[in-house]
């Protein structure tokens, strides 16, 4: 196939280039830029302004070995009753300093396993958060769930809590798979939770699959694909497997002769985008899918979808605040993470500190890389009018970094009409030209841009 030869040619199949998930990426975050800048901006957040709220749980009962997340195992639940307790300070330290009361539009549990906590545990961090924060009328609540780590008394609690959308990792169904990567789950346990779930109307369900796994072949991803399709999720997240056991030490346990091929890998995403296509559901990005009707894809069409650590969302919130170890906060101003590791996040709070530890101050040049970012893995576009609208200063720069795209990728982009496009078969390029625009700007422009 010629697109794959030009894939080739543009380094799709051997480039390491960040996931953009954020601007910066999170290795960026300064060591400098911490809880004083965590205070500073945590007081600047404009009275009545909502807010996007993110509770990160470490624990998990079992270490899956594909994961590459802050994870840590635990054997009992006493240390996560522990950290409960610590989230509750921490949510109470970190209101302490916003100036006003302030809405809450999103509130996300992630991990770890969320559903790993006790009704108790659950119980006493919801009504933290809800004492703390009035929920706005357009409030979303959407968990991570573990369907083997899922009692049927903590999925009640959240439903009655007002859950909106669960988010049920999947990774692949096929047994000789899951072996692999050490994650067991049936696909009966799947389908208990979400009848449950559903039972109790929660209506919005994601679900997350892994591509590039060891042993998948079209024949597995074909089987799991129907057998998810069946649930009827409103989304999708096909990620592609990222094999880094320098990075996450459990991934050694994955044989790396079972892996797939980088072209292997580029086929099996391509046929599961084939597959969700027929079944009616649209592209949102590199590694999405909604059904028509969902707001993720209704926020698409409109140009609305932005790109966090949590993947791609809808979610208009400006200033994101996170909870828990390695959590990370986005403000106007910039980013600030919580010390990563857990006994360092407890230390932090413990001593009447927040736990901010790390971070990155947002300067005018950075916005401009951030938009322009935004737009490649958002909307596989840059649209040069709207951009140099939002950043006169730098609109002649901006111009020419559209030009120079084209010329670097003549084959996978056009420009035309103010506008710089991937064509539709080079989309998988979409955070290999995102690199080279990233990298091109510092290196070539916006050091003299601001002259």
């Amino acid at each position: 196939m010629e697109h794959v030869n030009i894939l080739k040619e543009y380094g799709l199949f051997d480039a390491k280039v960040p996931r953009y998930t954020s601007y910066p990426p999170a290795n960026r975050f300064e060591p400098n830029t911490g809880a004083q800048m965590q205070e500073n901006w945590l007081a600047n957040v404009p009275k009545n302004t909502p807010l996007s709220v993110y509770v990160h749980i470490p624990f998990c009962r079992r270490l899956c070995w594909f994961c590459a997340c802050r994870t840590q195992g635990t054997k009992t639940l006493q240390p996560v009753d522990v950290y409960v307790d610590d989230l509750v300070s921490e949510i109470k330290e970190v209101t302490s300093h916003l100036t006003s009361a302030h809405r809450m539009a999103r509130l996300h549990l992630g991990g770890g396993t969320p559903t790993l906590l006790t009704v108790s545990q659950m119980t006493r961090l919801l009504n933290a958060l809800d004492q703390t924060f009035e929920r706005a009328s357009n409030f979303e609540f959407s968990v991570e769930i573990d369907p083997t780590e899922a009692a049927p008394e903590i999925l009640d609690l959240l439903a009655a809590h007002g859950m909106t959308r669960a988010s049920i990792g999947v990774q692949d169904f096929e047994p000789k798979v899951q072996h692999a990567i050490g994650r067991h789950q049936s696909f009966e346990q799947t389908t208990q939770v979400v009848a449950r779930l559903r039972d109790h109307g929660v209506t919005s369900l994601n679900i997350d699959l892994l591509y590039g796994l060891p042993h998948q072949t079209k024949e597995t991803l074909k089987a799991t694909l129907k057998k998810v399709q069946s649930l009827q999720p409103d989304r999708l997240a096909m990620y592609g497997y990222a094999h880094v056991p320098h990075m996450s030490k459990r991934q050694v346990m994955i044989q790396t002769e079972s892996l797939p091929s980088p072209i292997e890998r580029y086929e099996a995403s391509l046929f599961a985008r084939e597959l969700l296509l027929a079944a009616g559901y649209e592209t949102i990005g590199i590694d999405h899918f909604a059904r028509p009707s969902d707001s993720l894809a209704k926020a698409a069409k409109a140009g609305n979808v932005k790109r966090n650590f949590q993947g791609y969302t809808d979610d208009p919130c400006a200033t994101l605040i996170g909870f828990g170890a390695s959590a990370i906060s986005k403000f106007p101003e910039g980013y600030v993470q919580n010390a990563v590791a857990t006994n360092a996040y407890q230390a932090r709070l413990r001593s009447g500190r927040l736990a901010g530890h790390k971070g990155y101050v947002m300067t005018a040049e950075d916005r401009v890389v951030s938009d322009l970012i935004d737009q490649i893995m958002c909307q596989v576009c840059i649209d040069v009018q709207d951009l140099s609208a939002r950043h006169a200063t730098f609109a002649h720069v901006i111009g020419q970094i559209a030009q120079d795209l084209q010329n670097r990728f003549p084959k996978a982009v056009n420009l035309s009409n103010g506008k710089l496009r991937l064509r539709p078969s080079m989309i998988p390029l979409a955070r290999v030209v995102a690199a080279c625009a990233d990298t091109s700007l510092h290196a070539n422009y916006l050091h003299s841009a601001a002259v």
